[in-house]
């Protein structure tokens, strides 16, 4: 083949040296724009599954690179003048300069020809002329702005600010500092790439930035290659502690926004997109580099495993894509995080230090206890402490889902709550012999908080035929039945959750058709304003009059006297997922004029209105809780920041937690769906407005809960599916992780199965075999000392 390269940094160079190693007989040629001793930036960081994958792919380029690593294990966190460090990471670093000087001269021995200080040729032409053109070329990419509508790129510019700079400092470990200035949060991320110096990226929320005066040097018009020097010396000025009389080094540093860059497809043709033109990474969670040659390697395996260009480019889109997928959410959520720092300053340094350890979920409590488990146990320790008002017989071994939790006043045995699952298994809203069973069981299998589905205060506020409700006195007679049965079998505590469908009523069962309307005996549904779930689908609903407004809230106030007298502990009020009230919320379904629409205050009035009157019925011992979509996944529709106005309000109104879902508003919402992925949001609350919140979506093992609790980013997490899996999901997490206590209570009947049955022929027990046993290795705290 003959090979076309458009970029000579780490990527392209990687690929032509693997290419022509695979493949003598190619003619591959690379074009760089610099001159080859010509780069930006200072050092890069490799995983240990990277160098694995670069020294099994070309060992020659490994062994130089690994005579040239600084390695260390540590992280230090520097913040409120406490060091709190972690080991067990293990990084590799290098300077970026070494590694061309490497990939260069192994491209030079294999008989790869690189043209420095040289644009590439017109790329249709290297089209025509080539048989594979490899688009090498940056964040800035020529080639892919030439052909956007092929490979449909989006270029999504981030809120923080950040220089990249060096100093002669050389760290023992990767550092973070973390300073509270007066104009506000600013962090360096800080790192050793070689026996000469290290990496010093200082990063700010934009806003700090400009507070900070920042944006007047930002305003002069610099020449290519030329540093904002005024910006330096502030910068230098600002951290001169932590440099120590060590200096700064500039290398074409300026303020830039970090550009997350993602492309719908990555070839166009036979040219094909590579490392930052295909994707981009926050640096927080590691090295662009890292993931071009991570593709350069999938794209030169793929084209020696394949007997056509075609084949080859299709699979390592799909080889990289998902992988590449999976980095850009932890990434995304990395970024996310420092974009959001201020928010965490008030933690204490153990909670914060864990908090900045997990911040992208791909790093666990799991995770970090197999690394460094001194330093789990230590915020463990701390989170029990934190708890001393609720701490059973003053336990600090406790994994903190099983961590006691009061409520307002309702005390909690662990911090697990099944979530709300709609049944669709009663006949005229009444509960029956399913639904004792289905939440008397998950009561059983251990969970603290265990809550019923939306029960509808009204036949006509149902969702479905088959949803349950709670505006007859014999409903509440049998939703009796289920709280005695958990009130007296368990330790559990039972919530009702208590709303009206809206416009998303008189729709199928859930496995009959999804928000499709009956096919007969439909009944009239009303909302705030008359518009459809779906146009053309679902029933246009009546807009709600004053009349009806006022005879809507008594339903609920009567729901909420019943739920008092059916024995439930906790009432939690459904202003979520498009039902009535979360679409008086919504700007998207409430387009009303009147004094319930307009503004976010305005359009909060009546569910406020409602939730006021129902706490006045209920019992002041029995707290509420509130389920709101915090984001509608939609322009124009709810956000994050409208979220916590929300929550403030329904706290001054006496909420005593708010649990955090998200969308199910329009059917046209774009949800950002992955792991823990609502999570964020219950963080936000919860660290902004000062109110304990439920987080809840994808959160599906027990390492996942640990880490939400832990870093403080909820206080109890709301889990649906592993439920309907494993009834007795709580109980078996305990013995998973060791425990048993209060947090993990086995029904008498039950506890002989508490040990974990085999599951299949063991070996049986090992004679020794050693005379003199290997001794045990800790925690690794190896520091980089050149």
């Amino acid at each position: 083949m003959r090979i076309a390269v458009v970029g000579g940094g780490p990527g392209g160079l990687y690929f032509a040296a693997l290419a022509k190693q695979l493949g003598p007989e190619h003619e591959i040629t690379v074009w760089e724009r610099n001159a080859a001793d010509d780069t930006f930036g200072f050092g890069v960081v490799f995983s240990d599954e990277t160098l694995g994958g670069i020294e099994h792919a070309d060992v020659e380029i490994y062994e130089r690179m690994e005579r040239e690593f600084a390695r260390w294990d540590d992280i230090d966190v520097h913040f409120r003048d406490q060091v709190i460090t972690s080991g067990g990471h293990g990084f590799a670093a290098m300077s970026r300069k070494r590694l061309l000087k490497i990939l260069q001269e192994r491209c030079t021995d294999l008989g790869v020809r690189v043209h420095f200080e040289s644009e590439a040729p017109d790329t249709d032409v290297l089209s025509a002329t080539h048989d594979l053109v490899v688009a090498a070329d940056g964040l800035n990419s020529i080639v892919r702005t030439k052909y956007a509508d092929s490979f449909a790129p989006s270029l999504e510019r981030r809120a923080c600010k950040f220089m990249w700079l060096g100093t002669d400092k050389v760290f023992d470990a990767f550092k973070f500092y973390i300073r509270e200035t007066p104009h506000g949060v600013m962090q360096v991320h800080g790192y050793p790439f070689d026996d000469k110096g290290s990496t010093f990226i200082v990063e700010m929320h934009d806003t700090v930035w400009r507070a900070a005066g920042f944006d007047r040097y930002a305003a002069h018009e610099f020449a290519p290659g030329e540093s904002d020097e005024d910006s330096i010396e502030v910068v230098t000025e600002l951290f001169a502690d932590v440099l120590d009389g060590h200096q700064v080094i500039a290398n074409n540093s300026k303020w830039i926004n970090f550009t997350t860059v993602r492309n719908q497809h990555w070839r166009h043709d036979n040219i094909v997109l590579l490392g930052d033109a295909a994707h981009t990474a926050h640096f927080s969670i590691g090295s662009g580099t890292k993931l071009a040659m991570e593709d350069a390697l999938s794209l030169a395996a793929c084209l020696h495993e394949h007997d056509t260009i075609d084949a080859a480019l299709d699979e390592y889109e799909t080889e990289r894509k998902a992988v590449v997928a999976s980095t850009q959410r932890a990434a995304q959520a990395s970024l996310e995080w420092f974009e959001n720092l201020s928010e965490y300053v008030e933690q204490d340094p153990l909670q914060f230090a864990f908090n900045i350890m997990t911040r992208s979920r791909r790093v666990t409590y799991d995770n970090l206890k197999l690394r460094d488990p001194e330093f789990v146990e230590t915020v463990n320790n701390w989170f029990a402490r934190h708890n001393t008002d609720t701490r059973i017989d003053g336990r600090t071994d406790v994994p903190p889902m099983f961590q006691p939790f009061r409520l307002g006043e309702l005390e909690l045995v662990n911090r697990i709550v099944v979530s709300p699952m709609d049944m669709y298994r009663s006949v005229d809203g009444m509960p029956n012999d399913f639904h004792l069973v289905h939440l008397g069981g998950k009561a059983l299998g251990g969970a603290g908080l265990v809550m019923t589905e939306m029960v509808c205060v009204s036949d006509t506020g149902r969702i479905s035929p088959g949803c349950t409700g709670i505006w007859t006195d014999e409903q509440a007679r049998e939703w009796r039945r289920l709280t005695d049965f958990v009130h007296r079998e368990t330790a559990a505590k039972i919530g009702i959750q208590v709303g009206h469908s809206g416009r998303k009523g008189s729709t199928k069962l859930m496995w009959d058709g999804i928000d499709q309307p009956l096919d007969a005996d439909n009944w009239e549904i009303v909302a705030p304003s008359p518009m459809p779930y779906r146009t053309g689908v679902n029933q246009v609903p009546r807009e709600l009059t004053a009349n009806d407004l006022t005879r809507i809230k008594q339903q609920f106030v009567d729901a909420a006297r019943r739920a008092d007298q059916a024995g439930f502990d906790l009432l939690e009020l459904h202003c979520a997922h498009g039902y009535l009230l979360s679409s008086f919320i919504s700007p998207v379904t409430n387009r009303r004029t009147d004094s319930y629409g307009g503004d976010l205050t305005a359009r909060l009035r009546y569910p406020l209105d409602v939730f006021r009157a129902m706490r006045a019925v209920l019992p002041t011992e029995k707290p509420m809780t509130v389920r709101i979509s915090a984001t509608d996944w939609i322009d124009g529709g709810i956000t994050a920041e409208d979220a916590t106005t929300i929550a403030a309000e329904f706290k001054a109104a006496g909420a005593a937690a708010i649990d955090v879902s998200t969308g199910q508003v329009t059917p046209d919402e774009q949800p950002a769906f992955g792991r823990s992925y609502q999570t964020p949001f219950a963080d936000k609350i919860r660290n902004t407005v000062d109110i304990p919140t439920i987080a809840v979506g994808v959160i599906s093992s027990y390492d996942d809960v640990n880490s939400i609790l832990l870093a403080g980013r909820a206080d109890l997490c709301a889990l649906g599916r592993v439920h309907l899996y494993d009834p007795n999901w709580t109980l078996h997490a305990a013995i998973e992780q060791d425990y048993t206590g209060p947090g993990a209570a086995w029904p008498d009947p039950w506890r002989p199965g508490r040990r974990k049955p085999q599951t299949g022929r063991t070996d049986g027990p090992k004679p020794r075999l050693q005379l003199i046993r290997e001794g045990t290795s800790g925690t690794r705290h190896a520091r980089w000392q050149p």
